[in-house]
């Protein structure tokens, strides 16, 4: 197959259908999470709204052919968020939706953090902190050189910002002028433990990236309408890479989970998942 036969392009889709299945992407990680006794919900339901925007919307790649040349590489590089990747991927028709039942358990597919030898869908194992940016850098260079069409995008946590690695990958970036590039960063303000803020600080995040050669553009990470058009007029600054600064709320959707550190992982109680799905819109249990 020609490296220029782009995957298939994804059907126009109304701004209402994806805050329903970012909903739905929000409701299935919060099951999976519970059966499994463990995960990282707050980090899961700040980028669900993310999700849901790149791949039921502007993403080209074809769930039938995961590995399809042409596809756009998406490389989630804060790989805790692992559930609302899995039911993202899911949703999508990579894999039938009932196979994340055995999310975390022994020996299944679906670990703790994405592999890509084990699920269909996923472009790069992930989670070591500080390492899709770079692998993203590596892709979409790789593309320049084939001359092919195909566009790179990465997400990343703020915290994670904290790895040296992710600068490293950013200078170069720039210095290849790599504008098949765009940098999603889950701008939640929490990490592990604490505020990003008072653990080493990143402000002023957008400076610091135009200072490294970025386009830049800041935007509430949770208005599915103002990500579309964000993505859609790519690059931001023709010959420069893109950086979209998404401002997020860790546990979007959950009272007892925003803005709540000590949701950055955890489990939930059957009550409280009880509590979350009907607040998510969805009255008991599956």
């Amino acid at each position: 197959m020609n490296m220029q036969q782009l995957a298939r392009v994804p059907p126009r889709i109304s701004v209402e259908e994806l805050r329903r299945r970012a909903c739905g992407i929000r409701r299935r990680s919060l099951q999976m999470i519970h059966r499994a006794g463990f995960g990282h919900p707050g980090s899961d339901l700040s980028c669900a709204d993310i999700l849901a925007v790149l791949y039921f919307a502007v993403l080209r790649l074809d769930p039938a052919d995961p590995r399809h040349p042409g596809r756009d590489r998406f490389i989630l590089s804060k790989g805790h968020s692992s559930a609302s990747y899995y039911a993202t991927l899911a949703a999508a028709g990579f894999f039938p939706e009932q196979e994340l039942d055995s999310y975390l358990q022994p020996l299944s597919a679906f670990n703790g953090h994405p592999d890509r030898n084990k699920v269909p869908g996923v472009e790069a194992s992930t989670g070591a902190l500080g390492h899709g940016l770079p692998i993203g850098v590596g892709a979409a260079l790789a593309a320049k050189m084939d001359g092919a069409p195909w566009r790179v995008f990465v997400l990343t946590g703020d915290g994670e910002l904290q790895e040296g690695s992710n600068w490293e990958a950013a200078m170069a970036a720039a210095h290849h002028r790599l504008d098949n590039l765009v940098l999603i960063v889950d701008r939640n303000r929490l990490q592990q433990g604490d505020a990003t803020e008072r653990t080493v600080r990143l402000e002023p995040l957008g400076e610091k990236f135009r200072a490294f050669g970025w386009g830049v553009a800041e935007v509430d990470g949770h208005d599915h309408g103002a990500l579309l058009s964000l993505f859609e007029r790519r690059p931001l600054l023709a010959g420069q890479p893109s950086c979209v600064i998404a401002h997020t709320l860790k546990g979007k959707g959950v009272s007892f989970m925003e803005g709540r550190v000590e949701w950055h992982h955890g489990h939930l109680s059957s009550e409280q998942l009880a509590q979350a799905l009907f607040e998510l819109g969805e009255a008991g249990l599956d």
